[in-house]
């Protein structure tokens, strides 16, 4: 398993992007028995009205482009799970995650 710190996350839904403004964010990236998952645990998301609208909604399907601290980019397909009461938010990957 390995964890990356990220300080920048966009996301495309509805055919609009939208930056994601939060306090803390890491993808985790888990290697187990041949398979590979990964998802981003999100923390502080200022964008109240982006997580009550994710909580609504049926199409919680996302593509998530992040940039790690380190500079490494990566994107992907993904669906994203809001926690509103805590501000934060789970993006569960759904398939490859790319990094360029």
């Amino acid at each position: 398993m390995e964890t990356i710190q990220l300080k920048n996350i966009e996301i495309v839904y509805r055919q609009q992007m939208k930056e994601l403004l939060f306090r803390s964010a890491e993808l985790v990236l888990v290697s187990d028995y041949g398979s590979k998952l990964w998802y981003v645990d999100v923390n502080g998301v200022k964008d109240t009205e982006l997580l009550q609208w994710f909580g609504q909604s049926e199409d919680i399907r996302v593509e998530l482009y992040a940039t790690a601290t380190d500079g490494r980019a990566f994107n992907g397909t993904a669906y994203l799970h809001p926690n509103e009461p805590h501000q934060a938010a789970a993006i569960r990957g759904d398939g490859e995650l790319r990094q360029s």
